[in-house]
């Protein structure tokens, strides 16, 4: 605990960030990425800065990607690469209405 709270004094929280899932959520659920940080914080809980990172490499990285979706945004693009190389090729044809040639409805 610092000895001068100054987020405190400034009513400002810059670590909210990184906890925000286990603040109280709207109708009582818990948050998405909930159970990933609660990992995370339970693994670190009692160890120091530098053996905590050590060691809870795993359980931070689950937390960030269920936070930030990095991989699963670089796997979509690969697969979208994928595509595109493909029609290039003439391998693969979309279907119409992925190409914006739908019918039009009534």
């Amino acid at each position: 605990m610092p000895f001068w709270g100054l987020q405190k004094q400034l009513g400002i929280d810059v670590d909210s960030f990184l906890l925000r899932q286990s603040m109280p959520q709207p109708h009582g659920q818990a948050a998405v990425c909930h159970a990933f940080e609660r990992e995370w914080v339970e693994c670190g809980h009692g160890l120091g800065q530098t053996r905590a990172r050590r060691e809870c490499q795993l359980e931070y990285e689950d937390f960030m990607e269920c936070m930030k979706r990095t991989k699963l945004a670089q796997r979509l693009r690969t697969i979208l690469e994928q595509r595109d190389r493909m029609i290039k090729q003439g391998k693969y044809t979309p279907p119409e209405h992925h190409m914006g040639k739908e019918e039009p409805r009534p």
